[in-house]
Order: structure tokens, then sequence, then C-alpha cells
């Protein structure tokens, strides 16, 4: 079986969500198969593994619909995408593709990155269903990463084809030995990672932990100025710290060292800083929703998104006897379901059962 995985959306420099994925599922499916990458610029092989590649045109270029012309004279036997709007016009070959969540339907603005005329197009592509029932019909298998999104995938009836979920995971740097199975918290810290679009809803931390006044809110993510100054008036008695893009060691010592990562985010499609959180021990403080749910589990704390009260009495909770220590434990215990191996694994099961229906 010649397997076919599209890197293309690995990013230059610096990892995000899509392209995490793609290289830390990419490393562990060649353990157990022979794979062969496409990518789009050479510079995306400083973050991927080193394995056999393929240059094929950007999933951006207005040619994408066409481009199974290009990978056709790859012979694949099947192509796995980490994404859904691979072009398939043409194509000889399995595909399968990869949605990760519907959040953009219900808020629709785009990814500032990407070019102007595929930011339009994105725009119209959530305006409506029909465009994703289109593109996941012309696949041969669709993969989520999680029982959530999966679940919406059917409530919408997005697609006729067999669904499977292969789990995101997280890469955290190593630390030192013992580190992770501390009984405290090393400061009175709270780690939040993400971005700073409406959903997120990062303003009920800020006034969370102005009502938590010997706690400090540590912000990773890179931040514009009017936002770090739209945030600091909105609870000036909040201790802030921006970090405006810490890199993935800092990140880990400063979530290492915290009392909890926190999230009051409306909506999800899995919970990357969660699972990355429970694996270096440090509990999560999360907003009740069905995906926090789901990624978090019994070890997770959880509060009303909208209430600023009821984040700072969780991160309370955490301070009485033996709280914090449970939490940390069953927070470990949580993220070891969630592996670049165990999700490799169950990759290549889809794939090789999506190949065989078509040697049938």
């Amino acid at each position: 079986m010649r397997i076919l995985f599209d890197c293309r959306y690995t990013r230059i420099g610096r990892h995000d969500g899509i392209s995490r994925y793609t290289a830390g599922l990419v490393t562990a499916l060649a353990k157990r198969h022979p794979v062969t990458m496409l990518i789009s610029d050479h510079r995306q092989l400083e973050l991927l593994p080193e394995l056999p590649w393929e240059l094929i045109p950007s999933p951006t270029s207005p040619g994408e619909p066409w481009v199974a012309r290009t990978v056709n004279r790859l012979k694949p036997d099947i192509v796995f995408t980490p994404m859904q709007t691979m072009g398939g016009f043409g194509r000889k070959y399995r595909l399968v593709l990869t949605v990760h969540d519907l959040i953009y339907y219900r808020h629709p603005t785009p990814p500032r990155d990407l070019p102007a005329f595929v930011r339009g197009l994105w725009r119209l592509y959530h305006l409506a269903w029909w465009p994703q029932r289109l593109l996941l019909n012309r696949s041969d298998t669709v993969v989520t990463v999680s029982e959530t999104t999966k679940e919406l995938i059917a409530e919408h009836r997005l697609t006729k084809r067999p669904v499977h979920v292969v789990p995101n995971a997280a890469d955290m740097p190593e630390l030192a030995p013992g580190r992770a199975e501390r009984t405290a918290p090393e400061t009175k810290s709270l780690v939040y990672m993400g971005s700073f679009m409406p959903y997120k809803n990062v303003d009920t931390l800020v006034r969370a932990v102005a009502l938590l006044p010997e706690y400090a809110l540590h912000l990773m993510s890179r931040v514009s100025e009017a936002e770090r100054q739209r945030l600091r008036e909105l609870a000036p008695g909040a201790q802030l710290v921006f970090h405006d893009g810490a890199s993935d060691e800092e990140y880990a010592e400063t979530l290492a060292a915290a009392t909890a990562l926190v999230s009051a985010s409306h909506d999800e499609g899995f919970g990357i800083p969660l699972v990355e959180a429970m694996t270096v021990g440090t509990p999560v403080v999360v907003s009740d929703i069905p995906i926090f749910r789901e990624i978090g589990g019994e070890a997770a704390l959880f509060f009303e998104a909208d209430s600023p009260e009821q984040v700072a009495a969780r991160v309370r909770h955490l301070e009485e006897d033996g709280v914090w220590a449970a939490r940390s434990a069953a927070g470990h215990a949580q993220a070891q379901r969630y592996t670049w191996e165990a999700s490799a694994e169950r990759l290549l099961t889809v794939l090789t059962a999506t190949a065989s229906r078509r040697k049938r």
C-alpha cells in the first residue's frame, strides 16, 4: 500500500495546531508503514521528520481543485490529508479527508494569515453546509479528531462516508525527573494558551484573575498592542503577564510551575492545551463545553463560560488540602489517552481498510 501524507499545511518556522497534528501523526505513522510526504515549500521540511517527500503546488493556490492531476503521477494507493479542502477532481486513488471542527460555522472570522482571496472564499464556504457536504462526499473516508466533532458531523448530516476519530496529542519538552509528579504548585499563577478571538472569551479569565489578587494570569500567545491595552483596562486590578508568543520551552516551564491551565472558551475543536497541561501534571480549570468534557474527563474542573466568579471559585478549590495533588495525578493519567502512537495506529487501520475497499 503506497501512502501519501499531505504535509502542505506545515507552517514555516513554527507550528500551529494543524501543523503539529501533521508532524506528530506522520512521524508516528512512518514507524508503522512506509509514508511519502507531500510538501509545497522546502522550508516545511525543517519541522517534519526525515522521510521521502514530493513537492506539489500549495493548498492555497487557485489550481488546488485539480491537484489530483499532479498527485496521480505519483501512483499512490491512498492519500491522507489533515484538512478537508484537498482537491480530488480526476483522482485515481483513495482519499481520506480530515475535519477538525465546525467552529467557523458559528464564528466565521477566518485565520488572519491566509491570503485575501482565500479569506473571502473561507467566509463564503462557511455560509452554508452544502459546500462541506460536497467536499466530504467526494472523499472515501473522513477522519476527525474527537467524538464531539464526529457527533456534530452526524447531526448536520455532512457526509455519507465513514467517519473515524483519530485524536490530537501533545508535544511537550522533557521536564526534570519527577517534575510531573509534584504534589503542589510551584507558583500562584494561571496559564492561558490560545488566540484572542472573541469566542475564546479571554475577558472572563481577566475578570476572574482580578478576583484572585495573589494570582498572575500568563497569556502565552502573540497579541496586538491594542488588545493588550484593552484587557488591561478591562480589569485594572488583574495581574496580567503577556508572553507575546512563548517558545515551546518557555511555555512548558511556565505551565509546569502554574497552579492551573485555564480556558473560558465558548467553542473548541479539540483542546490541545488541556492535554499539554495534564501531561506535565498541571490541573485544568475550563469552561463547561462538550469538547472539554471529552478531553478533560474526570480530571478537569469546570465552570460556566461567562462566570468569572466560578473561575475564581474553582481555583480556590485547588487550594484545599489534597485537591491540587489529586487533580494533578488524575490529569496525568487522563493525558495518557492522547499519544501520537495511539493515533497513528488508529489512522493506519483506517487507511488499510479504505485502501482494501478499492482492491475489492
